[in-house]
């Protein structure tokens, strides 16, 4: 796995976009980018990123939208928005909506640089890259689950995430909506007993009993909790 940092370019301008994509390139980051708001936000949900610089006038979805679903799936990826001058109310609302800083165009690109390595050091200071739980391992960097007895234990890329997800928030009552936005990025192509399946299957793999579970209990008319006493 690459140890470049990752970023998200998200600008419908092509001249901007373009030199940004080039300008980070010769710094040796892993260079994504969107032009339109939907394919953004998908690509967003579903991949991950280091930073992300967010234009907030787009085609399709804007700016503000794509911040707050983003944050809405849990994800505290740093957020740079991209602004014309003059918008002072909308930074406000973007910073309001989760995003981290802006910048206004036209801006200096070693000022934008500087700011995004700062953001991605704190972001990747708080990130550990080891969970563990009773006999378990959690790499995350290597996306895998090892126990000191059994070995590789093989989940699948939404056990996975429930797994993380779970043991980032450990000892918090979750709800399903919560589980479903922070695995699937969306309640409206899945349901709650999506939930329920993929904690059965879960619980299956990491629960010495699964039906008198020790690390995920169920909370009547709430969800989960993921407990390590």
């Amino acid at each position: 796995m690459s140890n470049r940092n990752r970023i998200l370019i998200i600008e419908d301008d092509y001249a901007i976009m373009r030199g940004l994509r080039d300008s980070y390139d010769q710094k040796g980051y892993d260079v994504s980018f969107e032009m339109d708001g939907e394919k953004a936000l998908n690509t967003a949900l579903n991949n991950e990123f280091d930073i992300i610089l967010l234009d907030l006038m787009l085609p399709l979805m804007n700016g503000f939208e794509i911040c707050e679903k983003i944050r809405e799936a849990d994800i505290d990826t740093p957020i740079i928005m991209l602004t014309a001058k003059g918008e002072e109310e909308n930074i406000v609302r973007g910073l309001n909506l989760g995003a981290d800083d802006y910048v206004v165009k036209p801006f200096s690109i070693n000022q934008l640089h500087a700011r995004c390595e700062a953001f991605i050091r704190r972001y990747k200071a708080k990130q550990p890259q080891l969970f563990e739980f009773s006999d378990y391992i959690l790499d995350t960097k290597a996306k895998t689950l090892t126990h000191k007895e059994r070995g590789l234990i093989k989940l699948t890329p939404k056990e996975y995430k429930m797994l993380l997800y779970f043991l980032r928030k450990q000892g918090q009552a979750l709800t399903r909506n919560n589980l479903l936005n922070a695995v699937w990025h969306s309640s409206i192509l899945t349901t709650e007993r999506s939930v329920d399946r993929c904690v059965n299957t879960l619980r299956k793999k990491i629960e010495q009993d699964s039906k008198k579970p020790r690390y995920i209990v169920s909370i009547r008319d709430v969800g989960y909790r993921f407990n390590l006493l």
